[in-house]
């Protein structure tokens, strides 16, 4: 079968590996799975009751909810009669979804529950252009999405062929919001061929088949967690949605999945949570698990370190690691990283523990796989983001941005065509603004961001990002953004880990009052310094962090700190604390 538009994968996977749980939600306590011929009939059923409701090619369609398989009926639906999708984060502000309603010009939208049905109404007020509001779950005053399959039900599919022949690869499947640090957001025009050409470059890499399930958390309405979607269709893999990403743990346990996608952060978290655990362990164990931590910090994908250190490895998966695999399921072959730098030390730790990790790197306008690191241990090199994947190029300006070239790259940003020439040169390169280097000629390393590199005023360039990512490599220290553009020196604002802070705490002998009161304790401030000292190690004078500021609530999304992907927004956190940031010099 020609794959070139996503909506072919779902006869493609009823013809090669018809699956008994294609998809698969925890609905009252009991997983509810769907074949991948209900996920056929369901996906025609929207189709035709969006034809009904008067959705034609190229209208805009919105869904906003979190992972569920009611997500990507209707995701198949809109493509196959060539209307655009439209996604959007559940976490963002009312403003937000009125903008990217008006922006898009959205004919119809898609919402989980009674909260973000209320939002969306209160968003839509005075709107002109929206149909219908429609709901997954049942509320009360509220249309189902139920209502658009019964518009299909008695309808003939026939009349989808004709509706899904005239979709080209070159049109365009969705238009993905992507936040950005500054301004308003801007939407980014993605191709059916963008897509489907990240799915075969992909393919050959992937160790999983059609025997294996994946759970899925990141978000869908990333286009990350999106690609991997067609990925598993197109391999045949079966997708289990997490309840929430507090259930992660126990769906882990319960599906006992072969992979799954994840952000650092999550496994930093999961990392954190088994120190701690090492922690309370005394006497023998806890010599035992710390020996095994040390050797898995040692451990190089690239190197044999030689039969005495590989024969103490075995044993620590013996008696320590194997408890790791067990809390990830027990059936883990890999995990794929994405979405930030991960620490080289987390890589070390989980590849040590028979956990293989594959690292890689894109953005949401090239589809979003540039590069990734390997299943074999030979073709992956921690600390980088891998080769290209097929079909991709990369090249390295003079300045060290990472530009890259291929089928991956997006149609251009929705309604902006100024802004799209700006990243988009005359040779058709996509300027990432990150800045990079390749390392062995083959293996991409990420060294910073293009716009967050600040000039101290010395005349010095110092980038924020890998100081920051030593720093959170503390289990006292949840978020961190380095300031210091036009000052003397760099400085730290630290939102520490307050759950770190209280087993520090607590192993001291320290009593822990209020997370408040304990920032200013002097203990906790020279255990801070210490930190510090720790990272500036291997640091150049100029880059060195000289002071800190500890800081007691948490940057997020709702406080308009940190974009959806959990980035840190400089400029406004810059403005929040302008004035700790002044007492710093």
């Amino acid at each position: 079968m020609n794959l070139t538009r996503t909506f072919d994968l779902l006869p493609y996977q009823m013809q090669q590996f018809p699956k008994p749980d294609c998809l698969a939600a925890k609905v009252n306590g009991t997983w509810q799975k769907y074949t991948t011929s209900d996920v056929l009939e369901y996906a025609n059923q929207v189709s035709l009751g969006l034809l009904k409701l008067g959705i034609q090619k190229e209208d805009k369609v919105a869904i906003i909810s979190f992972n569920r398989p009611e997500w990507v009926l209707v995701d198949f639906g809109i493509q196959q009669i060539g209307a655009i999708s439209v996604p959007m984060y559940p976490t963002i502000t009312e403003e937000d979804y009125r903008y990217i309603f008006n922006d898009a010009e959205v004919k119809a939208v898609f919402v989980a529950d009674a909260n973000l049905y209320n939002k969306v109404v209160a968003a839509t007020e005075g709107m002109e252009g929206i149909k219908e509001i429609y709901t997954f779950d049942d509320i009360h005053g509220a249309k189902n999405w139920k209502e658009v399959l019964k518009m299909g039900e008695n309808e003939d599919v026939a009349q989808l062929e004709p509706l899904k022949a005239a979709v080209r690869p070159e049109d365009t499947l969705t238009i993905i919001y992507t936040s950005g640090t500054t301004g308003n957001p801007k939407g980014v025009m993605l191709t059916h061929d963008n897509l489907m050409s990240n799915v075969r470059g992909t393919v050959p890499y992937v160790p999983v088949n059609h025997t294996h399930r994946a759970l899925s958390f990141l978000p869908l309405c990333h286009v990350f967690e999106r690609m991997l979607l067609y990925l598993y269709f197109r391999i045949g893999v079966s997708i289990y949605y997490a309840e929430s990403i507090e259930k992660v743990a126990d769906n882990l346990k319960e599906v006992q999945p072969h992979l799954f996608t994840t952000v650092p952060r999550l496994l930093e978290k999961v990392y954190d949570k088994i120190v701690a655990t090492g922690m309370e362990l005394t006497g023998v164990k806890r010599k035992l698990f710390f020996w095994a931590l040390e050797l898995g910090l040692k451990y190089d994908t690239q190197t044999d370190q030689g039969w005495w250190y590989n024969k103490q490895l075995e044993l620590a998966n013996k008696i320590i690691f194997s408890k790791w695999r067990e809390a990830l399921g027990g059936n883990i072959r890999v995990i794929v990283s994405g979405g930030a730098a991960l620490q080289p030390r987390l890589a070390r730790v989980f590849w040590s523990a028979n956990i293989r990790v594959m690292e890689g790197y894109g953005l949401t306008e090239t589809s979003p796989v540039i590069s990734v690191n390997r299943f074999e241990p030979e073709n992956n090199m921690i600390g980088t983001v891998g080769m290209p994947i097929d079909g991709v190029e990369i090249k390295i300006a003079e300045d060290g941005e990472i530009l890259t070239r291929g089928p991956h790259v997006m149609k251009g940003y929705y309604k902006k065509p100024d802004l799209t020439e700006e990243v988009i040169d005359k040779d058709n390169w996509f300027h990432t603004g990150d800045i990079g280097e390749m390392i062995q000629d083959k293996y991409l390393k990420i060294t910073d961001r293009k716009k967050e590199m600040f000039k101290t005023s010395g005349g010095k360039y110092v980038a924020p990002q890998p100081i920051e990512n030593k720093l959170k490599e503390s289990v006292v220290i949840e978020q961190v953004m380095i300031v210091g553009d036009g000052r003397k020196y760099a400085s730290a604002l630290i939102v520490p880990s307050f759950l770190g802070l209280q087993d520090w705490a607590n192993h001291k002998g320290i009593k822990y009052t209020s997370d408040e009161e304990m920032i200013k304790h002097p203990d906790v401030i020279e255990k801070f310094k210490r930190e510090i000292d720790k990272a500036n190690e291997g640091l150049a004078q100029y880059e060195t962090v000289k002071k800190f500021a500890l800081i007691p609530n948490m940057w997020t999304v709702e406080s308009g700190e940190l974009t959806p992907t959990l980035k840190v927004k400089r400029k406004i956190i810059t403005a929040n604390y302008k004035n700790v940031i002044e007492s710093l010099y």
